[in-house]
């Protein structure tokens, strides 16, 4: 019995949690931040340049190499420890240490470090504007789906108001008060409303699925969004100017800082290509050992007779001894000891013709450095454009809702009047659906004019770094 109370608590608790799990604006932008694939193959990327930044760090400092060989020489060969011919196999091993360290190279290392910073930096800014730009398109898919809704509220509304029309109408035609005509009528404009709220009700569906995909969410299932109770005032908008607005956005768009830093990195790539003109000066140095199998060394003389070698004047004759040496071979510790060597020195090298690849090179990177400021211009320019544009557009959007508004309350007017009459019978079934139908467009229009307005707010907010939130 314990059990059983304590499994139905668990599932009372369950659906508490799951129908109170609604989303705000928020919460949509930072899930699609987090699952955008996009994204992450972004910040992937950005990881190779920041890699790529610090690998020119590194190649400022000293290289250091080592390697070893173990050779089998066969035929006949020159030893280059015993400096001896050899006719047989031989086997020689070497083992060596070399490092190079570049003193001066024009400064192009050092402006490659800057160059690779500043790609770096421009890579974080592109991100952070495929961040804004994914942020702005879930508040436009939430917008949309918070309109889909109110239009399939209105649609439902209107639904109702005509279901309870024709219940009406049909009980006075049985009375005998009104013509059938007139239910006839009202039954095909409720077949028509009720054709109107699944058409509401699919494109209700459809800004939950584009919701969705933008946040790249596997499931529809419990997933509802907060509906925020906004009001429209247009004061806020007045109060700024397009000049104000475009100044801010010039200090926290990410895509202005990220021209700023391609166009610094350009120069410094230029300064690189100029600075590869100049003679490099390198330091470097070596230390090797090895061993040979022709090494030996002597330790005795066996004589083994006498040669005559020589006759003296008196005719006697000179005897030399002939002697055999006994060798051993010379251990590896000792050659590795005896024949180490060392070397250092400098190394001028002066560029005096190379195909024009380092002039080529110059010329490019010149007009690399051209492209990079008229594209933060452009990038200028396209943001003020922008601006503007989406200024005129909130301004007209508020206009348009003010209109709208006085059209909702004056057909809201007229279509009180109307149900009054066609409740008497003064007016025709078509007269009552005529006035229904302007009011139902009006609050739609209104509606349209209402979320129109807050999404170009939104667009502002966007350009003056301001949260997307409600």
């Amino acid at each position: 019995m314990i059990k059983k109370s304590l499994y139905f608590a668990f599932i009372l608790l369950a659906n508490s949690v799951f129908s109170q799990n609604e989303w705000n604006l928020q919460q949509c932008v930072d899930y699609a931040l987090k699952h955008n694939i996009l994204l992450k193959q972004a910040e992937l990327n950005n990881q190779i340049q920041k890699n790529n930044t610090l690998q020119s760090k590194a190649n400022v400092l000293p290289t250091i190499n080592g390697g070893a060989a173990h050779t089998y020489n066969f035929g006949r060969t020159i030893d280059r420890f015993t400096n001896t011919f050899a006719n047989t196999q031989v086997l020689s091993q070497n083992l060596f240490l070399s490092s190079n360290l570049v003193l001066w190279s024009g400064l192009s290392q050092l402006n490659n470090i800057k160059a690779n910073e500043f790609a770096y930096k421009a890579g974080a800014e592109n991100i952070k504007q495929q961040q804004y730009d994914l942020s702005l398109n879930v508040a436009t898919a939430y917008i949309n789906v918070i309109y889909s809704d109110e239009l399939l509220g209105i649609a439902k509304n209107q639904f109702d108001i005509t279901k309870q029309q024709y219940e009406r109408t049909l009980k006075l035609a049985e009375a005998g008060t009104v013509a059938k005509s007139m239910v006839f009528d009202i039954k095909a404009q409720l077949a028509n409303e009720e054709v109107n709220v699944t058409t509401a009700d699919n494109n209700y569906q459809l800004a939950m699925l584009t919701l969705m995909q933008f946040m790249n969410l596997d499931s529809l299932n419990n997933f509802k969004i907060s509906k925020p109770d906004v009001e429209v005032q247009g004061e806020n908008l007045l109060t700024n100017s397009v000049q104000n607005i475009y100044e801010t956005a010039l200090k926290n768009q990410p895509s202005i800082k990220s021209a700023e830093y391609n166009l610094k990195m350009a120069e410094k790539s230029l300064a690189a290509a100029k600075g590869r003109i100049s003679p490099t000066i390198s330091l470097n140095g070596s230390i090797g050992t090895g061993y040979s199998g022709l090494a030996k060394e002597v330790t005795g003389i066996n004589v083994t007779g006498y040669d005559t070698t020589a006759v003296t004047t008196g005719g006697d004759f000179v005897l030399s001894p002939t002697y055999i040496p006994t060798t051993r071979d010379i251990p590896f510790a000792d050659q590795y000891k005896d024949n180490v060597n060392r070397s250092i020195g400098l190394t001028l090298s002066v560029p005096i013709f190379n195909g024009l690849q380092t002039h080529t090179a110059v010329k490019n990177a010149k007009i690399n450095a051209l492209n990079a400021k008229y594209s933060q211009d452009l990038a200028e320019q396209t943001l003020y454009k922008n601006i503007a544009q989406a200024f005129a557009n909130a301004r007209a959007a508020l206009n348009k809702y003010v209109a709208s508004k006085a059209s909702v309350e004056a057909s809201q007017e007229s279509f009180n009047y109307a149900q009054q009459k066609f409740n008497l019978g003064a007016i025709s079934a078509f007269d009552f659906n005529s006035a229904k139908s302007r009011l139902a467009n009006a609050q739609s229009n209104l509606l349209q004019a209402k979320f129109d307005y807050l999404f170009k707010l939104k667009v502002l907010d966007f350009y003056m770094g301001k949260p997307l939130t409600f």
